[in-house]
């Protein structure tokens, strides 16, 4: 059987085949027409960029070893992006494709691709509203997302702040030990099958943590609603809107995150200095030491950590050293966990909450280095920075 190829169809034609994997109506003109961020929100935009033989290895970048298939190389585009919006603590709208391919390259390839992009997307009712194609000597897939976010709830990199608790949102090394796996198939030779694929799975179709971006958000509704100034000179009538709020309403029971619209809530009821959770992050797509250190930078502070805590596949001890595995969890990069810095009870409530793999793995500190401090003698301390991780020049 023949395969068709992109040169076979051409530009026009391959559009035609992409337009299914977007909603009706929304593609076929020189830009998207989508509805913009529900009342309040701002506007999150986020453009990533993969190329074949970088970000992943699949037979049309003329490596030796495939590792991805389309399928894995379009979910991991869109998972990238997405991660990348929940890094800022938002909510996804859609994505636009930007797809530079070879003339050679098979129709299925690029089917299969956005078949996987879909299959993530879908998981967070998120559409692909256009994008474009050309010709280039390598395959790139450069992906521009769109989300929403409350001002207040949005994520920086630059709020960590001295004696804040330092939070990731799983394990770490796993995807690292996935393409060593890939690329050795012989390594690893103590592991079951179930291990094995899970690692593997970490590589190829890695999770965005949208997921926490809605517990947060209900820790700061809580915060609100318990920072409401019960003052009586805050209980006059020209601090409410007669017509939301009854007397019925003012109940300690019923001062609910629900209850609490924007309209019925006046300036000088609430309390400007607590009402914001101040929460610092971003993700560790790059490496968990890069997300820290970056993260450090950025607030002008410094860190502590205790290699300990940073929480490790399970299977790590059939595989490598203990040293070896603390250089994939800090350096191996590509686990698309967030690494978030709040103030402890937030932060001890959030790891509760998120259950297995989430860790509390050290502090905020002032200065402007990173530590990597072992108590019990394990690990030697040692300064992180960025010149370990993945560097593209």
């Amino acid at each position: 059987m023949t395969l068709e190829l992109i040169k076979d169809i051409g530009e026009q034609g391959l559009l035609e085949r992409l337009q299914p994997f977007c909603p009706p109506g929304v593609v076929g003109d020189d830009g998207a027409v989508i509805p913009p961020p529900e009342s309040g929100q701002s506007l999150v935009i986020t453009t990533d960029v993969l190329v074949n033989g970088v970000h992943f290895s699949d037979r049309y970048g003329g490596v030796s070893q495939c590792t991805t298939s389309p399928e894995d190389a379009g979910w991991r585009a869109a998972a990238a992006n997405l991660s990348d919006l929940a890094a800022m603590g938002a909510s996804p709208l859609g994505i636009t494709v930007g797809l530079s391919l070879t003339g050679d390259v098979a129709v299925s390839w690029v089917e299969r691709l956005y078949e996987g992009m879909t299959q993530c997307l879908n998981q967070y009712n998120t559409p692909i509203v256009g994008g474009d194609i050309c010709r280039s000597p390598v395959i790139t897939i450069a992906i521009t997302a769109f989300g929403q976010v409350y001002p207040d709830q949005a994520i920086r990199r630059t709020g960590a702040k001295v004696g804040h608790a330092i939070v990731v949102t799983g394990v770490h090394g796993a995807s690292r030990a996935g393409l060593e796996l890939l690329l050795n198939p012989d390594f690893g030779k103590h592991l079951s099958p179930e291990e094995r694929l899970s690692l593997i799975k970490a590589h190829q179709r890695p999770q965005p943590r949208l997921d926490v971006v809605s517990l947060l958000t209900l820790q700061v509704n809580r915060l609100k609603v318990e920072s409401w100034n019960f003052q009586p000179d805050n209980f006059q009538p020209d601090n409410f809107q007669s017509d939301n709020f009854q007397p019925s309403t003012l109940q300690p029971s019923n001062l609910q995150p629900s209850n609490l619209q924007p309209s019925t809530l006046q300036p000088s009821t609430l309390q400007p200095s607590t009402l914001q959770l101040s929460i610092a992050g971003m993700d560790s797509s790059d490496g968990l030491a890069d997300a820290i250190v970056q993260i450090c930078g950025a607030s002008g502070v410094g860190a502590e950590i205790d290699p300990n805590r940073i929480t490790l596949p399970p299977s790590f001890s059939k595989l490598v050293s203990p040293e070896q595995a603390l250089d994939w969890a800090l350096y191996g990069g590509e686990d698309f966990e967030l690494v978030l810095c709040l103030p402890t009870e937030a932060a001890e409530e959030l790891v509760a909450q998120l259950g297995e793999g989430a860790a509390v793995i050290g502090k905020i500190t002032s200065g402007n280095e990173v530590w990597l401090k072992d108590k019990t003698g394990t690990y030697a301390d040692q300064l992180l920075s960025l010149n370990k991780g993945f560097q593209h020049f």
